[in-house]
């Protein structure tokens, strides 16, 4: 099992391109890129060689900026190169949520940002021609009758406040296309989709090379000094520019503790099946979508273009992989698709996705110069793009949009760093509780 905070103890020069996971087996990988050494004079430097930092970076060299990305291990090593493979429109929270932190006019503009960070992921597949396995559609299930309601008002409810039609499926048009008599219905999503979450961070990273970006691997940044130039130091160097990025997620490690607070590592684990042949794969999901139920500790599974199914969940807010993992994952596949209980798992990883105590993405500045984003909260896939390129229009002097995230307010976990975890893994006691009862 590899998180996503493990470090590598082979030599540099032999260290793997991501960690094992069928994503690292099934992508051609991105040549090592030399770690930082000596000084470098630049107009902006990146922490975190994720989606959002090469997002950003991407765009400010298209702009003509001089950019520098420092990253701890390799491109695509923590989230980026691990997680779901989902893309959605929203946030980590509902629009709810932001409707009561600042107002429903607002709310509205910020889902429609998100709408354009999908469009932004899909303009930057075709742009720059990166393999990375797109397919159309995104359904949400419900297990239970209450779920039902839920989705339904809340289908309704994107319609008539944010102008964003999704489709209601009843049980029978949900078992058309997928084969599992667990769900009673789903909203569906044509505008969502599903990618190759590692192809996709290297082809961001190819795109930044080509267009000036150096990106320092085997590089973790020590201290971030602030001040009318900030300075980003590794072990053997150190970065100054007019320009800080921290993109760092779940894995700045005392970088800015003010962000750290704010913050909370969580555990989340995904498996993939022997391939199961096209007939067979076709008959599980016949339209290819990707699929999440609305659990809070939910399940989210798709197909991968071996045919594989690739299925993930089971989150951990004790930073502790669950025991037994592998039969629990197969216990999980075998409720939704009990017909694949002859089908091994060939695969499974895990790592950590960063939460905010509210949901919702915290992005912004910690000064005139530092700017950063974190908080995504499990569903970055899209948003995460979006981020990088509203904090590249901020340095380039168009703040407005970032300054609307940057009102969100967000407070630390309660507990500090030795108590935030146990009471986090309390509060999810009850509602994997809720899910199991009603």
């Amino acid at each position: 099992m590899n998180r996503h905070s493990a470090p590598s103890t082979a030599p540099a020069g032999t260290r793997p391109p991501s960690p094992s996971s069928w994503y690292a087996d099934s992508t051609t990988p991105l040549p090592l890129q030399p770690a930082l050494c000596g000084r470098i004079d630049a107009d902006v430097c990146i922490l975190g060689a994720g989606y959002t930092g090469l997002s950003a970076a991407l765009d400010l060299a298209q702009a003509g900026y001089r950019v520098v990305v420092l990253e701890a291990q390799r491109v695509g090593w923590g989230a980026s190169g691990r997680n779901g493979g989902q893309a959605l429109p929203g946030y980590g929270c509902e629009p709810s949520t932001l409707e009561n932190l600042l107002g429903q006019d607002a709310a509205r503009v910020l889902f429609d940002l998100s709408r354009e960070g999908v469009e932004l992921l899909r303009t930057r597949i075709a742009r720059h021609g990166i393999a990375c396995d797109w397919h159309d559609g995104h359904a949400h299930v419900a297990v239970r009758p209450r779920q039902v309601r839920e989705l339904r008002a809340g289908a309704a409810w994107m319609a008539e406040k944010y102008g964003y039609p999704l489709q209601w499926w009843d049980r029978q048009q949900l078992r058309a296309v997928l084969d599992s008599d667990r769900y009673l219905g789903a909203v569906y999503d044509p505008a969502a989709g599903h990618l190759h979450p590692l192809a996709y961070a290297f082809g961001l990273a190819r795109a930044a090379l080509a267009a000036g970006v150096r990106i320092h691997e085997h590089s973790p940044v020590q201290a971030l000094v602030r001040g009318t130039r900030p300075r980003m130091r590794t072990a053997d160097g150190e970065v100054v520019a007019d320009f800080a990025v921290i993109a760092g997620n779940a894995h700045l490690r005392g970088i800015a503790p003010e962000l750290e607070s704010r913050i909370m590592p969580v555990g989340t684990y995904v498996a993939a099946t022997a391939p199961l042949g096209q007939a067979r794969a076709q008959a599980l999901i016949g339209n290819d979508m990707a699929v999440a139920d609305v659990n809070w500790a939910l399940d989210y599974f798709r197909l991968s273009r071996d045919q594989r199914l690739l299925f993930g969940g089971r989150a951990s807010y004790s930073r502790l992989p669950p025991r037994n993992l592998h039969a629990v994952m197969r216990r999980r596949i075998r409720m939704v698709f009990p017909q694949l209980a002859d089908v091994p798992i060939q695969y499974l990883w895990g790592g950590e996705v960063d939460i905010s105590l509210n949901r919702a993405p915290h992005w912004g500045r910690l000064t005139p110069n530092v700017y950063f984003a974190q908080g995504f909260s499990g569903h970055g896939v899209a948003s995460t793009g979006l981020a990088g390129r509203l904090i590249a229009e901020a340095i380039g002097g168009q703040a407005q949009r970032l300054d609307l995230f940057a009102r969100i307010p967000h407070a630390p976990f309660p507990g500090g760093r030795v108590l935030r975890t146990p009471l986090l893994v309390l509060a999810m006691a009850w509602y994997k509780l809720r899910d199991a009862l009603w």
